[in-house]
């Protein structure tokens, strides 16, 4: 099992706390990993296994729980009167009115509850009513590079060819064969699809989706809006509306497959309300949507950054600096960041292009320049540094 250390250093701190701890993140990103290495640690430290009760309602011999009073019934039986009974509900969101169980678990005496979910209306609705300030959530994305490099058998350069062709699901580490990496992903793209958001969000048209997502996965980088998408496909020859499109970027969104990003206006110092950028939570995906191409690295390293900065904790939002665009404002608490991302700056033009909407920042804020290049230009108050520097946190 691929050890996912950050995230298992959070639930060892939160353990015991009167919070419910919420996993969420796409499927095979590696919510039941983490809930299995958990549960081994808890055995390592002193815990009983009859104090662990463990239920993935992927899983067909829990079918019969699939009711929420079932639920409740068959966990509430098995407690531990005096000692904590740790409760670990994978991929809840199955459960027919899953809240009350949830909530009617909590309550109970000597209850340590995590619970994992695939779609972000697990927060949503009823349970984030009842649940107001009394959980915690820990969002989950595929491997970041550092952690693929220390699963995978090569070179840091041999990592990254392959993390920049097929991704970071965990899974994937373990797979030899080009052919059957491509079948893995597709199997995952394709169960996302059809599982959680066509299923859930009750979509018929599998077609329709499949070319929004698609447009997505072109357009990694660029600004677009449901009009724009709607436009596009009905330019193809696609009866589509706007507001169809919006709702199945919602679904889509949900579900986890892609982040929309909005933009931030560095001048007036406000958050802009339209035209914002989307990014899919696995650069993967984009070979299955797309096939292998090399015109546009730039559109999937943009992808990747984007995806590290989500984990590091920052909120990122595109930076409207007057007329230019800066590719990402990372913030977190008060520390902010801007970020260029680029393939290579070495042809001069490109420097200067990629150089000029940092210039226009008047604040004493960090700038980068994020590229491929191994020798950096260089600039006054602004840094250019290798990608894989900054995805390995040499920097």
């Amino acid at each position: 099992m691929v050890q996912r250390t950050e995230y298992l250093d959070q639930l060892k701190k939160l353990v015991n706390h009167k919070l419910i701890k919420v996993i969420t993140g796409v499927r095979r990103c590696g919510k039941s990993t983490l809930l299995e290495q958990f549960r081994q640690h808890l055995l390592e430290t002193g815990v009983k296994p009859e104090q662990i009760i463990s239920i993935n309602f992927e899983d067909l011999a829990f079918e019969s729980l699939m009711d929420y009073r079932a639920l409740y019934d068959y966990v509430k039986q098995s407690l531990n009167e005096d000692t904590m009974t740790y409760i670990f509900l994978d991929e809840i969101q199955n459960v027919n009115q899953y809240q009350k169980a949830v909530d009617s678990l909590f309550i109970q005496k000597n209850v340590d509850l995590y619970i994992t979910g695939s779609n972000a209306h697990l927060l949503s609705g009823d349970l984030a009513t009842l649940l107001s300030g009394r959980y915690v959530e820990i969002s989950m994305l595929p491997l970041s590079f550092s952690e693929f490099v220390q699963e995978f058998h090569g070179d840091e350069k041999q990592a990254w060819i392959q993390y920049l062709r097929f991704g970071g699901f965990p899974y994937l580490t373990a797979l030899e064969d080009k052919t059957t990496k491509r079948e893995y992903l597709s199997g995952i793209y394709h169960t996302v699809l059809l599982k959680d958001v066509a299923t859930r969000n009750r979509i018929s048209d599998i077609n329709l989706l499949e070319s929004i997502l698609r447009f997505l996965a072109d357009n990694i980088g660029s600004i677009v809006s449901s009009k724009k998408i709607a436009d596009s496909l009905v330019s193809y020859g696609r009866k589509v509306t706007s507001i169809t499109v919006e709702n199945y970027l919602r679904g889509l969104g949900d579900a986890y497959v892609i982040y929309k990003v909005g933009r931030y206006d560095i001048k007036g110092k406000q958050h802009l309300k339209s035209l914002e950028k989307y990014y899919l939570v696995d650069t993967g995906l984009r070979q299955v949507l797309l096939g292998e191409r090399s015109s546009d690295i730039g559109h999937v390293l943009e992808n990747i950054v984007y995806l590290e900065l989500v984990r590091r904790g920052y909120q990122v939002s595109i930076g409207k600096a007057g007329e230019y665009e800066i590719d990402f404002v990372a913030e977190r608490g008060s520390e902010r960041i801007y970020y260029q991302v680029a393939a290579t700056v070495l042809d001069p033009n490109t420097f200067q292009r990629e150089l000029r909407p940092l210039t226009l920042v008047d604040d004493y804020y960090p700038r980068y320049i994020l590229t491929l290049d191994e020798v950096p230009l260089g600039e006054s108050g602004i840094n250019q540094v290798n990608i894989l520097d900054f995805l390995m946190q040499r920097v």
